[in-house]
Formats: C-alpha cells, structure tokens, sequence
C-alpha cells in the first residue's frame, strides 16, 4: 500500500529521474537512510520499474516514426512473433491489441529505405499477413508519467 510520502516520491521521480537522493529526502521530510529503504522497496515490488534517460532521435539520425498495425492470421504464430518483437532494435514498442490486426508496434528508422527493409521482414515473419503503417509527422504529447495521485 502506498502512503503521501511514497506518491511524493513517486511524482518527484516522474518529473525528473536524476532528482537526488538528500533532494527527495528533505522534500518528503525523511532522513537520508529512510527514503532510500523506501526507494529498495518501492523497486523490490515493480512500482519503480527502472530510471531511464529520454535521447533526441534526430541527434542520432532517427528521421521516421511510424506505427505499424500486424494482422495475423491466427495466434499460433504469437510466441514467434514475440520473439521477433525482442530482437529487432528499430521496434521500440509492441502491443496486443483487440480490433484492427492483432499487433501495433512504435518503430523508429533514419529513413525510408530502412522503413521498407523493416517492413519486409515484419512480412516475413510466420503467421504475418499484412501490414498497416501511419508515418509520424509530429509529437503533440509524449510521456511515461502516470497520474497517481
């Protein structure tokens, strides 16, 4: 169960994951050693899945964007395609979804050309039918933050 201290803590860390440690603790009025027996617990039980630091894609040449819808034709296929999900870098997110196709996955790539070869060999994959992109054109809102209040 979490208490005030510990969503104080948690929104603190949302707003800025570097936020340092004496920082969190005088904020929530915990001694040092206290918030960071907080902090463990909070990590030993998944609330705190990790601390992460968010890159500019276009400083490394990431120009493209897209979303990729996967039909499926049955879910037979759906360990292989886990498995291909995993191991392929330009795919930052996948889901099972319900409605249109059986998969949506946020893919990023430098340009067309390494769109199309992505998009050859999520076709390739077993159980793959076909493939529905939208291209990104701009990001009106972006976050990992939660409401947890």
């Amino acid at each position: 169960m979490l208490d005030k201290i510990d969503i104080k803590i948690l929104n603190m860390l949302q707003e800025q994951g570097r936020t340092k440690r004496n920082v969190l603790a005088e904020a929530v009025g915990l001694s040092l050693p206290s918030l960071s027996e907080r902090l463990k617990k909070l990590e030993e039980h998944g609330i705190i899945e990790g601390y992460y630091a968010k890159l500019d894609k276009k400083i490394f040449g990431y120009d493209i964007m897209a979303f990729i819808t996967v039909v499926m034709d049955s879910s037979k296929s759906f360990a292989s395609l886990s498995g291909h999900v995993k191991k392929t870098t330009e795919i930052l997110e996948c889901y099972s979804v319900l409605g249109e196709g059986s998969h949506i996955m946020k893919a990023i790539v430098k340009d067309t050309e390494a769109l199309e070869k992505l998009l050859t060999k999520i076709q390739s994959w077993p159980g793959v039918t076909r493939t529905v992109t939208s291209f990104v054109l701009s990001t009106i809102k972006e976050t990992n933050k939660l409401n947890i209040n």
